[in-house]
């Protein structure tokens, strides 16, 4: 059985499974794997004994035998019944959804009280990626839109994790706890250049410092993992 290729961005998947395997047993532990693309990850958790279901918009792209792979357009309802999976991963899918409330709502339906949801997606509040919408109006991974490509493919929602709070506290979940999959050098120059004005600004306009965590400074992927309080 050859390893199928991720199509996120380098080494997200490798970041993201050892930050998953620190979290998480495999012993009876229902997954699915939201957005599965060609089925990398669903494959290495399957490796590792968990037991896994996947879907995506186009599950045709799916290659992973092992596992079927559901057709499901997450800004519908979910072809699940209540309470079906202990943990929902999507890995960079939460940038191309137009909207998070359907897909919060129905993730906390579908997962068990207790349940996980975790995403990945770029990190907007990266000093690199402020840099860059200072001096161009798009955050790092984002670019200018193509209005006729509807394929689902493009990052179309740039969120910060205050607003994914929100709309997941709305819908049942915890606060996302957070973390990163590594610091960028970049970032980092910039945090040293930067780090008075940003250690005084918010005193002075008495804002709120949240963003201004180091890892979100520095990070390139955020990880968010959401703990489903429903009933």
């Amino acid at each position: 059985m050859s390893d199928i290729k991720p199509i996120t961005m380098p080494g997200t998947h490798q970041s993201f499974l050892s930050f998953f395997k620190e979290q998480s047993e495999p012993v009876t532990r229902k997954i699915l794997d939201m957005g599965a693309g060609h089925g990398a990850f669903s494959q290495s958790l399957y490796k590792l004994g968990f037991q896994v279901e996947a879907c995506d918009i186009n599950p045709e792209e799916f290659e992973f035998e092992k596992i079927e792979c559901r057709k499901v357009d997450i800004t519908n309802p979910f072809p699940y019944n209540d309470n079906s999976f202990d943990v929902i991963i999507a890995i960079e899918v939460s940038e191309h959804i137009p909207d998070h409330e359907v897909f919060f709502r129905e993730s906390s339906r579908i997962l068990k009280p207790g349940g996980k949801l975790y995403i990945t997606t770029p990190n907007i509040l990266s000093l690199k990626s402020r840099i860059r919408f200072l001096f161009s109006g798009f955050f790092l991974s984002f670019k200018a839109l193509d209005y006729h490509n509807q394929n689902g493919l493009q990052h179309i929602t740039s969120r910060t994790p205050d607003q994914y709070n929100y709309i997941a506290v709305k819908n049942s979940f915890s606060l996302a706890d957070i973390a990163i999959d590594r610091e960028q050098k970049t970032s980092r120059l910039w945090y040293y250049i930067l780090y008075p004005l940003l250690y005084v600004y918010p005193k002075i306009k008495k804002i709120s410092t949240f963003h201004n965590q180091r890892k979100l400074l520095l990070g390139r992927i955020i990880f968010l993992t959401f703990h489903n309080r429903k009933g």
